[in-house]
């Protein structure tokens, strides 16, 4: 998966918004104003910051060697993952969807209510 499929995979979600919050050269997808995914643009190899359960994160972090303990982030909720690696799209994307799950499931009762979930 290239910055551009992984960019589009992301803003079509529902509730997504592109924002950069960190400055020109990082992008931060947002659900609901909440951050479920960050890639650094000014990086030769996508790398992308992806929330995930800690048992998981543990797991996936043990199992290959693309996914690595979130780079700048709490390293028990988000993991590194290397986009050029050996891992297929399909999984990247279950990836993304796990984050973004992740993030919609901790929205507060009354923003759900909002957002008509």
């Amino acid at each position: 998966m290239n910055i551009e499929e992984f960019y589009e995979y992301c803003l079509h979600k529902p509730f997504v918004t592109e924002e950069f919050p960190f400055g020109p050269e990082t992008l931060v997808f947002k659900v609901a104003g909440k951050m479920f995914a960050l890639a650094a643009l000014d990086e030769t190899e996508l790398k992308v910051n992806l929330k995930c359960d800690p048992d998981r994160a543990e797991e996936l972090r043990e199992s290959f060697p693309e996914i690595q303990p979130g780079y700048h982030m709490h390293k028990k909720y988000w993991n590194t993952v290397h986009f050029h690696g050996s891992l297929s799209d399909s999984f990247l994307r279950e990836l993304i969807d796990h984050s973004y799950e992740l993030v919609l499931d901790s929205l507060p009762k009354s923003k759900k209510k909002e957002l008509g979930l």
